[in-house]
Order: C-alpha cells, then structure tokens, then sequence
C-alpha cells in the first residue's frame, strides 16, 4: 500500500490547503458559504483524492484520483485568480498563492504524465 505522506505531490497539496484556509479568514463575510467554501473545498480535495487514491488497490483507480485531484487544483487556480480580481486577495497574497497553485499543479502534473509513460 503506497503512503501518502512520502510523496512529494501530497507535501506540496498539504502546504496549498493550510496556506488557503489561513488566507481565506482575511475574506468578506458574505463570502463564507461561497468563495471562501468553494476555495477551502477544492483545497481539501486535491489533498484528499491523492490519500483517497493511495489506499486504492489498483493503479488504474490511483490514477483516477490523480486525475479527480489534477482538476481539483485547476478549479483552485481559477477561484485564486476570481478572489484577485474581486479584490479580496491583496498583491502579496497573489503573489504567494500563484507560487504554492503552480509548485503543486505542476508537481501533480508531472506525477500524473510519468505515470501515464509506464
């Protein structure tokens, strides 16, 4: 059975999630049940499918939920890039969230191509 917490992909996942709720507290109220949930979800959910898929018995299913956790961090980077254009994140933040989507995003990318070479 694979550990989650030896993989690279998961400790850079893990890093986006904490980094996400901590930003998230500086949002309007009235975003709580949207923006901020949205965020916070799509977070958690590349994190989770990646230790959901590591208990997985067949290759076939880890890789299911690399991909499910792939499109989860795409959803992310899009309400990163909402949240800035809505004012909510100031350039500090941007610039920070941009470093930990794209180090994670990529690394989960690459993961998911070299599996696909075997």
């Amino acid at each position: 059975m694979r550990d989650h917490r030896k993989l690279d992909i998961f400790k850079s996942a893990d890093v986006l999630v904490i980094r996400i709720y901590q930003v998230t507290k500086t949002f309007p109220k009235e975003e709580l049940y949207g923006l901020v949930s949205q965020m916070r979800r799509a977070s958690v959910s590349v994190a989770t499918n990646i230790v959901e898929g590591c208990g997985r018995r067949t290759e076939t299913e880890f890789n299911r939920f690399l991909d499910i956790a792939f499109g989860s961090v795409r959803e992310l980077g899009y309400l990163i890039d909402l949240s800035a254009n809505l004012g909510y994140l100031d350039k500090e933040d941007v610039k920070h969230l941009g470093e930990f989507y794209r180090q994670c995003a990529g690394e989960l990318g690459a993961f998911i191509q070299k599996r696909e070479s075997f």
